[in-house]
């Protein structure tokens, strides 16, 4: 192997009450693709930060072709010779892409921009990738993917020694990722250092010579990408051994009583370009459909499709056996549809309003503007609510923000309960909360469950997910993999079908 062009030494970074990186050691070397691999909180963006001077480091040394720096501000990184492309373009859309690729790096003359010099230089860095654009043309002119090459382009327009690609496939399709692979590997053997940040598994092994993972904050360690298989990474990631893995119970739970009704949702060739490939799926009154994959992989990109917040752009959609659509949240409401979102802080409570306001919202968008609920059917609802739910709070005029975790969702499942749903999406329902309240959501939809309600449950945690699903999507690279049910419904399967591996039995 080469020497490191860029190394980290006991990297650390403190937030209040939180290390979000923890004595961190990693190398970059000349003419490789480094992967840097981690599920949510496990520290890849804070460890880019701090690489990068937007956050400054609490602990180690950074040195780049041998010699130690200290930049503070990514500016000061890229003059070094460390650039970054960014998941989200941040370019300036309304501007040329000669003047993108230049910004702040312009050619003047006597005070005046040299407009030629810099479309010659923006033409030389896009040539340098195998592209030929109108240089001259607005950036909005073209695709987000080649929106996403322009930024590369002006990434690698500096005398850059290392490529830090944060997310950047998270937004193009098959064909775009190809190509995009087909320029970091060119850039790869001009001898450029690539730091690969991603989520998705099968682009890992496509482009990868090693494999950096992080979890909660702290190295879990460094590989070689051929050495590794796809179950170990996964295992790494998730916390979990090999061992423990290959010796998990394979107890099926209780069969859903399905009768000869139709399901209540099912879809057929539904997807979202760069979203979530074209997938089938069903689901019937007084089942939990588990959806298993780990971050990025398309569940919550696939819940807010089923839910309309999203718009698919292929396949179709039955309920009970009608052909539907549901093509806004407002459709949802009204089919009886319900969601409750992963991020409860931004997208789930009104932290302003009270547990009485944030319960009845659902059900007065439901009626309208002009259908005002009664104050004293709401304090019914609430009181009702807050004894079914155990939901601990002084009273339904307490501001939700001050309630716990748990307690913040329950009320927010009491807000979709209130609607009568008859299909609940719940995405990360025990993230963040408790023993004593994941047990209490567990056991709530158990009760959904048993009430005919028809629930589809995303959780990134095996074990949970085995325990309260029926059946099982297994999505891979925002595609489904795998469909499991009966004694297929269990942690092992689970695990190894995300890591696509067929499961043995356990010896």
């Amino acid at each position: 192997m080469s020497d490191p062009i860029l190394e980290a030494r006991g990297l650390t970074k403190r937030f209040p009450g939180v290390v979000a990186l923890g004595n961190v050691s990693f190398t970059a070397r000349a003419g490789e693709v480094h992967a840097l691999m981690g599920e949510n909180g496990a520290g890849k963006s804070t460890l880019i930060k701090c690489l990068t001077g937007v956050y400054p480091r609490d602990g180690g040394v950074v040195a780049l072709a041998g010699r130690v720096i200290h930049p503070t501000s990514p500016r000061e990184a890229e003059a070094a010779g460390i650039s970054t492309v960014y998941q989200e373009v941040n370019l300036i859309p309304d501007l040329s892409v000669a003047e993108n690729i230049c910004l702040g790096r312009q050619s003047t003359r006597f005070g005046f921009l040299r407009w030629g010099a810099m479309r010659t230089r923006a033409r030389t860095a896009l040539a340098r990738l195998g592209l030929d654009l109108d240089v001259a043309l607005p950036l909005t002119s073209y695709s987000i993917a080649i929106q996403q090459l322009v930024a590369l382009a002006r990434a690698i327009d500096v005398s850059a020694k290392v490529l830090i690609l944060d997310e950047p496939t998270s937004s193009l399709d098959e064909r775009e990722v190809a190509e995009l692979f087909n320029i970091v590997r060119r850039l790869r053997a001009e001898g450029m250092a690539i730091v690969f940040v991603t989520h998705f598994l099968d682009q890992v092994y496509e482009i990868s010579d090693r494999i950096t993972v992080l979890r909660n904050g702290q190295l879990v360690g460094e590989f070689s990408a051929a050495a590794l298989p796809r179950l170990q990474l996964v295992a790494q990631m998730m916390g979990r051994d090999i061992k423990e893995i290959e010796a998990l119970d394979h107890r099926a739970p209780a069969a859903p009583r399905t009768g000869n009704k139709p399901p209540v949702l099912a879809v057929r060739g539904f997807g979202r370009r760069a979203s979530v490939k074209p997938i089938e799926l069903s689901v019937h009154a007084g089942e939990v459909l588990g959806l298993a994959g780990l971050l990025g992989s398309g569940r919550t990109e696939l819940a807010r499709l089923l839910f309309g917040i999203d718009q698919s752009d292929s396949g179709t959609m039955e309920i009970d056996g009608q052909s539907a659509s549901v093509r806004s949240p407002q459709t949802a409401l009204a089919r009886r549809f319900a969601f409750t979102p992963e991020d409860r802080k931004t997208s789930g409570i009104l932290p302003n309003l009270t547990v009485r306001e944030n319960l009845i919202v659902a059900l007065q968008v439901r009626r309208g503007l002009w259908q005002r609920i009664p104050r004293a059917e709401q304090d019914a609802l609430v009181a009702k609510f807050i004894a079914a739910l155990g939901i601990k709070t002084s009273g339904p005029e307490q501001l939700i923000k001050n309630l716990s975790g748990g307690n913040q969702q329950k009320v927010i499942l009491s807000r979709w309960l209130a609607t009568e749903p008859r299909l609940l999406i719940l995405d990360e329902p025990t993230r963040g909360i408790d023993v004593g309240a994941q047990a209490d959501i567990e056991r709530l939809i158990a009760r959904f469950r048993d009430q005919g309600l028809a629930v589809v449950l995303i959780c990134s945690e095996t074990a949970e997910l085995a325990r309260n699903s029926q059946r099982v999507l297994v999505l891979r690279d925002r595609a489904k993999v795998a469909e499991l049910s009966g004694a297929e419904v269990n942690e092992h399967s689970i695990i190894h079908a995300i890591a696509g591996q067929h499961a043995p039995p356990p010896s």
